[in-house]
């Protein structure tokens, strides 16, 4: 294997440090819910790349299984399946947590929060 050849844990990197980036560096707090969105696609795509095996097929059997198949893991699927729920209400949460921020300060920069709490 050559480096070219794992592209998919490259792409894997990349994705993880933008959206580690935008969490941690922007102050618009939409903005850090698409860099959280980010993040999360970056580790499914990592589950889901552990999940391939070379030659394998399926886990689905009918009737007596060959001597030396190589079947696929069935538990990543799985877990990226829970993960893309938790996600999906993560992003709700923080995005309804958005609105009421903006309702109450009137922005949803992190900085003009913290100077008008300030000056309250």
């Amino acid at each position: 294997m050559t480096l070219l050849g794992l592209y998919n844990y490259w792409i894997f990197i990349l994705l993880l440090i933008v959206g580690l980036y935008a969490v941690l560096v922007k102050g618009n707090y939409v903005k850090r819910m698409i860099g959280l969105g980010i993040f999360q696609s970056a580790v499914f795509l990592l589950y889901i790349t552990m999940d391939k095996v070379e030659g394998g097929t399926g886990p689905i059997m009918q009737g007596v299984p060959e001597p030396g198949q190589l079947y696929a893991n069935p538990i990543p699927q799985v877990l990226i399946l829970t993960a893309i729920v938790v996600g999906i209400a993560v992003t709700a949460l923080g995005l309804a947590l958005a609105i009421r921020i903006r309702e109450e300060y009137g922005s949803i920069e992190e900085s003009d929060i913290r100077r008008l709490d300030h000056e309250s």
